[in-house]
């Protein structure tokens, strides 16, 4: 990313580190002709989301990332505090009910399947010899052959499930939320911000996700007792039980209820402490509630494993009912989510709370008009944005890649990513990669100056140090605005589509408020079709095709028969999609015509721009794919609990005696779902893995991952770690402590991912040194991804708020670009912001400049495009002397 293969880390370790070329590593403190001129600056960041493919695992847990997620996406709400806790409250109860299920399906599989059902029958005990031991006829009546015995036996499993689990969330806890941002003065609690990125202590959730680990974790432990408990105090209750066992087993069951309300009450206590960095840790909870589970687990092994002649285990274990329980109560959750998240979004108004000390405003100023075209107002910049571009740097330029763009990284000018330091170095040093990937860099400040670079047209010029005594204090950004730079179509319209629509309307955020319920929706059904699928897979190889064994319970068969159903919905939804595209397509040829003065196109060059450019809308129906998907799964998720629960048998026995046509479908419905709901376990996690080794499928599912994986784990803690408690607190870090030294100003450019964790760090700054940046983003998904789906946290006021608390913002952004789009502020800080579409292909046919034809870029490359250079000299020129 340097353009240079002699590079030095200036700072940092083996998982993330700046790096600099051997000739600049002084660069700032060299001679003054080296000071004035930019340095490139890199900050390597790839080994925070890759690595080797056992990190595919991780996958797994993709319901655990996805309810976390919900918690990111309340709408933008003005004061009600006490519905944003109960918002934050309901998904934090969804997260708990998904681990719960992960524990109880891996109960089904060990303790029902294999050692109740499986080992209690001679038949499937003979084809699997490796139950000899537990089964009564195979050893002749062994010491383990008794039910509760195997019981205590299998359920060591779930509870090494449980353990592993803890053991991953505790390790990366150590890795990511210990790592402290920088320190800064609490905020008052009552303060309105226009986002919560801007507080102390966001990117440190250290306590929240100690607590909430040893409550998941505790609950895995008290789901593990609660299986191998009622299962033996059953039998005790039964006409001639042992009077002891029964009262023990009372005794028992009480007990567990009362960690499940301990459990409960550590869940609901507290949410996260974003005012103030809390570096406080709840050790007695974070010790005793686990442990208190864990002794709880030992005494219900022991009192299962106590000798009961005559109990022999027939039929199933009661799965039926706690599989419809937990379908029942996520139902229930996502419900009541709904009504508040409604009731959050249509009282959704811009903040009118105290700004916080040397913030400005959020409305926008029109620019004053001037005869310069570059500087039409002090701090405002007019004319094509500057963009950073590899081997360039501007005064202290940061930048960022993330992965899913050619070469696996995607960018974000962040501090931390800063090319150029004092020596009047311009950020200009980065290449625009694709979308967000497992790999990501954060190349060389080429956009931000670091040292001893100053603000020039419209900027203040440096005074050596900014705010010496705060490492916090860094030259805070100001926006500049560009007259020529008009507003660009709504991304979700397709090319020449209905015309533009105002960024601060309210309906642009996703499902007008309703995605956090959807969210939880779609990882509950995750979370379902993964328990459901490993169940139904081990009771088809356990069994066979003899039927020996009652097999999973009930509802899970339900559950898995309703996916056929769901899979024809997305077809249909699917091919309306396709429909749409293709009439997208067909309308924008003329526009293509159009946009290149052509009198008559090639009709296959045309056609591909097109098509390009319609695909690339498509995006933009996620949310109706999330509504359609989620609205699905819950009336058909609901027709299979009270299918289930009504008639006690599968779908083909419960339509036994209906119409043959109905008993023939629910027969179809039944297999296939069963075959489908493995298969799809398999290829998910197949493919998973296979991305960590070829790029194409790491760039398909990169910019989700990225998404994922960039919010801190408030609602579970068994949730892949967040990346950005990383990179952000590095890049602060290393903005803050340069300014501090050098006095200098920074341009941080991002691409992609990158500009979301630029924006991240330039909102983490000071105020006053906030104002010293300028920002430059391209292929940026800020506002058409983040801006619709987290409204809360980068909704049209946040982003209006930090258009003029940093000294410039440019963004730039194709048609084709399927990720990247415009930051759409609403009136002049629109074109302020978002220069108009750039063209792509760059040329149409050959050129003299372009001899052979120009490809499709789509997200990548922007630093090809002459526009990228012409922006990123007008920011450079901005902050140089």
């Amino acid at each position: 990313m340097l353009n240079d293969p002699r590079t030095v880390r200036i700072t940092g370790d083996d998982t993330a580190a700046v790096h600099r070329r051997a000739d600049d590593v002084d660069a700032e403190y060299g001679p003054a002709g080296r000071r004035d001129r930019p340095v490139p600056e890199a900050y390597v960041w790839s080994n925070l989301t890759s690595g080797n493919g056992t990190r595919a695992l991780w996958l797994v847990l993709l319901p655990f990332m996805v309810v976390n997620l919900a918690h990111w996406m309340r709408p933008a709400t003005e004061g009600r505090v006490r519905l944003v806790r109960v918002y934050g409250l309901l998904v934090r109860l969804a997260a708990l009910s998904l681990t719960v299920l992960l524990v109880a399906a891996a109960c089904e599989v060990a303790l029902d399947l294999t050692a109740w059902q499986c080992a209690g029958t001679r038949a499937c005990a003979a084809r699997h010899t490796w139950l000899g031991f537990l089964s009564p006829a195979s050893s002749r009546d062994g010491w383990w052959s008794l039910p509760g015995r195997r019981l205590a036996l299998a359920a060591l499993v779930p509870a090494a499930l449980t353990g592993l689990l803890w053991f991953l969330s505790h390790r990366t806890w150590r890795a990511y939320e210990s790592q402290e941002p920088l320190a800064r003065a609490p905020e008052p609690v009552d303060r309105l911000s226009p986002t919560a990125l801007s507080r102390p202590g966001f990117w440190y959730g250290r306590r929240l996700v100690a607590r909430l680990r040893a409550a998941h974790t505790s609950a895995g432990l008290l789901t593990v007792a609660a299986a191998v408990a009622t299962a033996a105090a059953r039998e005790d209750r039964s006409p001639g039980g042992p009077a002891l066992l029964d009262t023990l087993g009372w005794l028992l069951l009480g007990g567990l209820g009362g960690g499940g309300l301990a459990v409960l009450w550590a869940v609901c206590r507290r949410g996260r402490s974003e005012h103030r960095l809390d570096r406080a840790l709840d050790r007695h909870l974070v010790r005793g509630l686990p442990s208190a589970a864990l002794l709880l687990l030992v005494l219900t092994l022991v009192y299962a494993g106590w000798s009961r002649p005559g109990w022999q285990s027939a039929d199933r274990l009661p799965g039926d009912v706690t599989f419809g329980a937990i379908a029942l109560v996520q139902g229930l959750l996502v419900l009541a989510l709904a009504v508040v998240a409604r009731v959050l979004h249509r009282g959704s108004t811009a903040p009118t709370g105290t700004p916080a000390p040397g913030t400005t405003s959020h409305q926008c100023v029109p620019p004053a008009p001037d005869t310069d075209p570059g500087r039409r107002h002090p701090g405002r910049l007019d004319g094509p944005p500057l963009d950073a571009v590899p081997g360039q740097a501007g005064p202290a330029g940061v930048e960022t890649r993330g992965a899913g763009s050619p070469g696996g990284r995607s960018r974000s000018a962040v501090p931390g990513d800063e090319t150029v330091r004092r020596a009047g170095t311009d950020g200009a040093g980065v290449q625009p990669t694709g979308s967000m990937d497992q790999e990501r860099q954060l190349p060389r400040g080429d956009e931000q100056p670091r040292r001893g670079t100053r603000a020039s047209e419209g900027a203040a010029p440096p005074t050596g140090r900014t705010r010496a005594a705060d490492p916090d204090a860094e030259g805070g950004p100001r926006i500049e605005e560009a007259p020529d730079a008009e507003e660009t179509p709504d991304t979700e319209e397709a090319p020449g589509a209905e015309g533009e629509r105002d960024a601060g309307a309210v309906d642009r955020a996703a499902l007008r408020g309703l995605a956090g319920p959807a969210v939880v929706m779609l990882a509950c059904a995750l979370g379902g079709l993964m328990s459901g699928g490993v169940a139904q897979r081990v009771g088809d190889w356990l069994d066979g095709t003899g039927g020996s064994t009652p097999g999973p319970p009930v509802m899970l068969t339900w559950q898995a028969s309703v996916i056929p159903a769901v899979l024809l919905v997305l077809l249909a939804l699917t091919a309306l999609l396709g429909r749409r595209a293709w009439l997208l397509a067909r309308a924008e040829r003329a526009a293509v015509i159009r946009d290149y003065s052509l009198r008559q196109g090639d009709t296959a060059r045309t056609g591909a721009i097109a098509r390009a450019r319609a695909m690339a809308t498509l995006t933009d129906r996620a949310p109706l794919v999330v509504a359609v998907t989620a609205a699905a799964t819950l009336l058909l998720g609901a027709g299979a609990l009270v299918g289930s629960w009504l008639s006690g048998r599968t779908p083909i026995g419960a339509t036994e005696d209906a119409y043959p046509f109905v008993h023939g479908a629910a027969h179809i419905a039944q297999a296939l779902g069963s075959w489908l709901i493995g298969l799809g376990f398999l290829l998910f996690v197949t493919w998973g893995r296979r991305a960590y080794k070829d790029a194409a499928a790491r760039r398909t599912i990169g910019i989700l991952w990225d998404v994922g994986t960039f919010w801190p784990r408030a609602a579970h803690p068994f949730a892949p770690p967040c990346y950005a408690e990383r990179a952000v607190p590095d890049l602060t870090w290393r903005m803050a402590t340069w300014t501090r030294e050098t006095g200098g100003r920074l341009v941080i450019s991002g691409h992609s991912q990158g500009s979301v964790l630029a924006a991240a760090a330039a909102w983490q700054l000071e105020p006053g040194a906030r104002r010293r940046v300028a920002l430059l983003t391209y292929g940026s998904p800020i506002e058409r991804l983040y801006g619709r789906w987290f409204p809360a946290h980068f909704g049209p006021v946040a982003l209006a708020a930090l258009h003029e608390d940093v000294d410039c913002w440019r963004n730039l952004y194709r048609l084709t670009d399927p990720i990247g789009g415009p930051v759409r502020l609403c009136g002049h800080c629109g074109p302020a912001v978002d220069r108009p579409p750039l063209r792509d292909p760059l040329e149409y046919g050959r050129t003299g400049r372009h001899p052979l034809p120009a490809p499709l870029l789509g997200h990548s490359d922007y630093q090809a495009d002459p526009a990228f250079a012409e922006e990123r000299e007008r920011l450079l020129a901005r902050l140089r002397p």
